[in-house]
């Protein structure tokens, strides 16, 4: 077996962080990817990296000379990224890209300032949009390329897609609540509880798939648009969620915790990916750009 950046990746976040589930969150990645990932480097290894505690992880000594090794490797990538060799850097023209609220505020910001850096040939012409104009725009060519949540994706006959990663789906929960010391979670068990909706990127719309699926109704107390209502909600106590790993944060703005945890019923997983038409091939920069963010995320390596 041989190491890969995505196994430095995850050891240097979880390592970092001190949490497993820190780290995935960072990552966009789910807790069992981290955990097999680093697993599979320690086996490489032959050594532990990690010891694991009810509090979270912490590096053990093997693991703390390990890690200044795994930052000189990743830094050594970086820097070689920033000053790529391949004829795609002089690659020119423009991209319109669209993208959902969701992929927006919490994934695209932290990719577009490297693109545009190693590419700055390419004009990145960004545009949020709701799923079905991204859809009608990607058909009628008003779009070249979209980061969207291929999950809702509903023009499946016209429009091509390739999903980047899956976050899961988990229930967010105020740090007091009662349901945290039971051994696990239904959803019978949420839909008992006063529960806070999201409905923007057609959140609600895909909750309801799930909930009619278990022939189970949550009891909604406010719906919002806002992910950070949702947040401060939950974490004072005014009821619980189901939101994905993507937009979950420990903290309100308030200051206040929110735990997560697992439903014992299966729960769709909220995908990220891209989408484009399949009557047109892509374009040079939209090529490109579908290299660099499969690259960003490790994949393939």
């Amino acid at each position: 077996m041989s190491l890969t950046i995505r196994q430095l990746r995850y050891f240097i976040a979880a390592a970092e962080t001190g949490q497993v589930s820190h780290a995935a969150m960072e990552l966009n990645i789910s807790q069992s990817a981290v955990t097999a990932g680093i697993q599979a480097l320690e086996a490489t290894l032959g050594a532990r990296l990690l010891s694991r505690t009810a509090q979270g992880v912490s590096v053990t000594p093997e693991g703390a000379r390990f890690l200044s090794r795994a930052k000189g490797i990743i830094a050594a990538v970086e820097e070689a990224t920033r000053s790529p060799l391949g004829e795609e850097t002089q690659v020119v023209g423009r991209l319109r890209l669209g993208l959902t609220y969701t992929v927006a505020g919490y994934f695209m910001a932290r990719h577009y300032a490297a693109f545009r850096r190693i590419y700055p040939g390419i004009t990145l012409e960004l545009s949020e949009q709701p799923r079905s104009a991204i859809e009608n725009a990607l058909v009628s060519g008003g779009l070249d390329l979209a980061v969207m949540l291929t999950s809702n994706l509903a023009n499946t006959g016209e429009l091509a897609s390739e999903t980047l990663f899956r976050s899961r789906r988990r229930i967010w929960l105020p740090s007091d609540h009662r349901l945290l010391s039971a051994p696990e979670i239904s959803l019978r068990d949420v839909a008992k509880e006063p529960y806070v909706m999201l409905t923007v990127d057609e959140a609600s719309r895909t909750a309801g798939r799930y909930w009619d699926r278990y022939g189970l109704v949550p009891k909604i107390v406010f719906s919002t648009s806002s992910v950070e209502a949702v947040r401060s909600m939950v974490a004072a106590g005014m009821g619980v969620t189901i939101l994905s790993d993507m937009v979950y944060r420990p903290w309100s703005l308030e200051g206040q915790r929110i735990e997560q945890r697992q439903p014992t019923e299966p729960v769709p997983s909220m995908d990220v990916g891209l989408t484009w038409s399949n009557a047109r091939p892509l374009s040079g920069p939209a090529k490109v750009f579908s290299a660099f963010i499969s690259a960003a995320l490790g994949l393939g390596t």
